[in-house]
């Protein structure tokens, strides 16, 4: 009888933060199925049970799938480049050298800088007629003539993934470095005795032992990416032609320019179940793969 109550404790202890963590987030979940289902007026009134209408609505509006299908391609380009340039840029500041401190510095400073106030500085940065880098390439002789970077929407789209990869580097970076710094130096030393290349370290040594780190990198930043809406809707507000339109800005236009409350919930419950499954299937797949890592390390031993 004192085992089972030793061993129910611990639940007992976080019973009390699980409910209200439950409270707070199933509260709006639920709130938010009940309201897609719902006729909603323009100032929020409900009007009237429709079922599953808004989610018919919405379903067969091709804007929500270019919407949806942009955003696939908004939170892989975001994300893959992110990491990409993270990587090499924590391992730099990893390394001890003189003003390591100051660099560190520098690379977290975007950070400080709120999405929309760097939306805006880009915004006026790539203006047609007026904007910095058009005045700057055209200085240096690289273009003859003023380029609209947001006037397309091929072109504007590509811009909002470079500056959503810019912004997305410094809380990226912090991640990583956090993971090197706790790296195993008598690991390298070892390395470096038998002749591995840097190539080999970072392959069989730096990789594996970051996998936890680049997993948590790579969920956060997904639910981040998806979730973000100043970087397109500064810029080019989804547009031209609604081409830059991602989920969360269709969303936002539905709700607050044409008062579509109940298709904009019904679009916010499929954007929760979307990053939930995404969240899910890549949880379950990493603890397969660490699974399997660990099958032959096992067998060894036995």
């Amino acid at each position: 009888m004192a085992n089972r109550f030793q061993k129910s404790v611990p639940l007992m202890m976080i019973l009390p933060g699980l409910a209200l963590a439950l409270a707070i987030i199933g509260y709006p979940i639920f709130d938010l199925a009940w309201t897609s289902m719902q006729d909603v007026s323009r100032f929020g009134k409900l009007t009237g049970f429709n079922g599953g209408e808004n989610y018919h609505e919405v379903f067969a509006d091709p804007l929500f799938w270019e919407s949806l299908w942009r955003t696939g391609i908004w939170t892989f380009a975001v994300v893959g480049g992110t990491l990409a340039i993270s990587m090499p840029v924590a391992m730099i500041l990893n390394d001890d050298f003189h003003g390591r401190g100051l660099a560190r510095v520098i690379i977290m400073l975007p950070w400080a800088i709120s999405l929309t106030m760097t939306a805006v500085v880009w915004r006026w940065a790539l203006n047609g007629r007026a904007g910095l880098l058009n005045a700057t390439l055209m200085n240096a002789g690289i273009i003859d003539q003023p380029v609209e970077w947001l006037a397309t929407a091929s072109t504007a789209f590509v811009v909002e993934i470079l500056v959503g990869i810019l912004v997305s580097i410094p809380f990226t970076t912090t991640i990583l470095l956090g993971g090197l710094s706790s790296m195993p130096q008598d690991a390298y030393e070892a390395a470096v005795v038998d002749g591995a290349s840097g190539w080999d370290q970072f392959r069989h040594i730096t990789l594996p032992l970051m996998k936890p780190f680049i997993n948590i990198a790579i969920v956060l930043n997904v639910i981040y990416v998806f979730n973000s809406l100043p970087i397109i809707w500064v810029m080019t507000e989804g547009g031209p032609a609604n081409g830059t339109d991602i989920l969360v800005t269709y969303l936002y236009k539905l709700a607050f320019r044409f008062g579509q409350l109940g298709k904009a919930a019904a679009i916010s419950l499929v954007m929760f179940f979307v990053l939930l499954a995404f969240t899910m299937l890549y949880v379950a797949l990493v603890s397969r793969n660490d699974r399997d890592d660990a099958a032959p390390e096992e067998e060894i031993k036995a």
